[in-house]
C-alpha cells in the first residue's frame, strides 16, 4: 500500500492507487518473466514484462517524490502495460493471464495520472 503519510500521496487517492497498481504490476511482471524464461515462444513476453517491471517501479518512485516528470512517465507506463498485457493474453499460462489482468488495472490508473 502506498504510504499515505507522504502528504501529496495521502491527499491524492488517485496517486495512491496508481502507486499500488504500479508496484503490483512490477511484481506480476517479474513473476511472469521468470516463468517465461527458457521457453522460446515466451521470449517476447519475458522481455516486455521486464521492461514494464522497470518502468512501473520507476514511476512509483517518481510519484512518491512528486516528480515533475511523473505525467510523462505515466503515459509511457500506460502504453507499455497495454502492450505487455496484449502479449500476455496470447498465452494460456496462469502467470500470463494474472499478469495481463494486473497490467490492465495499472494501465488505466497510469492513463488517469497522465491526464
Amino acid at each position: 500500500m502506498a504510504l499515505t503519510q507522504i502528504d501529496h500521496v495521502g491527499e491524492n487517492e488517485q496517486m495512491a492507487e496508481c502507486i499500488d497498481n504500479c508496484l503490483a504490476a512490477a511484481q506480476a511482471c517479474e513473476w511472469c518473466a521468470d516463468e517465461c524464461l527458457g521457453d522460446e515462444e515466451m521470449e517476447e513476453c519475458a522481455r516486455l514484462c521486464r521492461d514494464v517491471a522497470d518502468l512501473t517501479t520507476l514511476h512509483a518512485r517518481f510519484m512518491a517524490r512528486d516528480s515533475n516528470y511523473s505525467p510523462q512517465l505515466a503515459q509511457a507506463c500506460a502504453g507499455a502495460c497495454e502492450e505487455c498485457a496484449e502479449e500476455c493474453e496470447r498465452h494460456d499460462a496462469e502467470h500470463c493471464q494474472v499478469c495481463a489482468e494486473v497490467l490492465r488495472d495499472c494501465a488505466e490508473t497510469c492513463r488517469e495520472m497522465a491526464s
